[in-house]
């Protein structure tokens, strides 16, 4: 098993029924970010990681996404013709920026059963897994730091926010103990994995959020383990599977996680990414400060 991350796996094959019905006719992952699709933010997530082989596992109704990272001849064509250069370059940089694969998911079994249809296309290595609907802004790539972490410990790693109160309960959530040494505090062996227990039944407050590395033998455990909650293959249950076989730890990355799967998250999302933008965010800016929101000032 080679020791450097090259792949990322980036399951699409949902329905979306959450932003329905905006989704009833065009994936969920392409939903735009201010000017992105939320999905081309985990891409480059990756890219920017070190991974340079991207697997995205799609299903029916999901053609917008292979249209997006593929050339588009005509648009390209009239915008060189209008000399909209800039417009042309961010168009072609899209299509250069990865390779990409792609595996179709027949049927929605769960998030275990996505990752299992990209066994082929990773191979016997050790790769990532990022979930679109997590977007995370931070300084170095969450992904990236993953890695640091991963060519040390030589084990699968699962990013983990802290999450309070009852809102833990929509979680899987890490039984573990924490790691001494140059993480400060921010790594932790995990016991045990739990899918979205009652607030009171938390063994912690540690959540597991859309970004792993997994060895390649979570391929073999998913397979041998049985449908769970739903009737789907869950991830959480195959990496239970491979504890027993193998460490897997939990990493508190640094940085901002957006649940752009939920509707509100997903506005917080574009309210964030907007203002950062050197060339939307004084007017944006402005233009919020002229709504009614009584006394609150906008950060």
């Amino acid at each position: 098993m080679t020791m450097h991350v090259r792949k990322a796996v980036f399951p699409a094959a949902g329905l979306g029924t959450r932003f329905l019905p905006a989704t009833k006719a065009q994936p969920k992952e392409m939903l735009p970010l201010v000017d992105k699709p939320i999905i081309q933010y985990g891409v480059e997530e990756a890219l920017n990681s070190g991974c340079d082989q991207i697997v995205i596992v799609t299903g029916r109704g999901k053609t917008a996404i292979e249209d997006h990272f593929d050339i588009s001849y005509e648009l390209e064509k009239t915008l060189e013709e209008r000399g909209k250069t800039e417009m042309l370059r961010a168009v072609r940089a899209i299509s250069n920026m990865a390779h990409v694969s792609y595996v179709r998911q027949k049927e929605a079994l769960g998030l275990g059963h996505a990752v299992l249809m990209a066994r082929e296309l990773v191979g016997e290595q050790a790769f990532a897994v990022l979930l679109p609907d997590d977007v995370i802004d931070a300084e170095v790539p969450c992904l990236k730091q993953m890695m640091e972490v991963f060519q040390e410990t030589r084990c699968s790693v699962i990013a983990t926010q802290v999450i309070e109160g009852p809102a833990i309960s929509a979680y899987g959530v890490l039984d573990a103990k924490p790691i001494g040494g140059r993480w400060q505090g921010r790594l932790f062996e995990i016991k045990d994995l739990v899918e979205k227990p009652r607030h009171e039944d938390a063994p912690s407050n540690l959540a597991v959020i859309g970004r792993y590395i997994l060895t390649p033998r979570i391929f073999e455990m998913l397979e041998e383990t049985p449908k769970g909650a739903g009737g789907e293959l869950q991830l959480t249950d195959g990496m239970r599977r491979l504890l027993r076989h193998e460490k897997i730890y939990g990493f508190t990355f640094e940085g901002k996680r957006h649940d752009a799967g939920d509707k509100l998250g997903f506005l917080k999302a574009t309210v964030e990414f907007a203002l950062k933008r050197p060339d939307l965010g004084k007017a944006f800016r402005e233009y919020l400060e002229t709504l009614p929101l009584g006394d609150r000032v906008i950060a």
